[in-house]
């Protein structure tokens, strides 16, 4: 198909729905301090071995009642942990899966996942690529 504009010519090929796995992902989960361990635990079990964890406090949609105030910021009334992990793109659904199910309690304000393409990673000892494919 050929489309005419004003200022330029461009060229566009059918060829459908194609799902890049040559890019690598990232996780940031935040999650609740209790669920640490079982949710380390579930992702080493399944194979993801490198994951960084930071201790922080945030704030949401839900407002905990008995939540207290942070004596650091005014603001803040929820200890969280940032989880971070990344993986290859075909692992996506395993690991929210798998972060979900391991996270989840009966209270409100479990957390939340956000997912972000990664371009490529390096070892700092050897200075190589970590990627499993190539993404030219």
């Amino acid at each position: 198909m050929t489309c005419q504009l004003p200022f330029a010519n461009c060229q566009f090929k059918k060829i459908g729905i194609v799902k890049n796995i040559n890019k690598m992902k990232e996780i940031k989960a935040f999650i609740k301090p209790k669920k640490v361990q079982v949710v380390v635990k579930s992702l080493r079990d399944a194979g993801f071995e490198s994951v960084t964890l930071s201790k922080g406090e945030g704030t949401g949609a839900y407002k905990d009642p008995d939540a207290s105030p942070s004596l650091d910021f005014r603001f803040t009334d929820s200890p969280i942990v940032k989880l971070e992990l990344v993986y290859q793109n075909e692992e996506t659904d395993k690991a929210v899966q798998l972060i979900c199910g391991k996270a989840q309690t009966p209270e409100p304000g479990d957390g939340i996942i956000y997912v972000s393409e990664i371009d490529d990673a390096y070892r700092i000892k050897t200075g190589k690529s970590i990627k499993r494919f190539d993404m030219k």
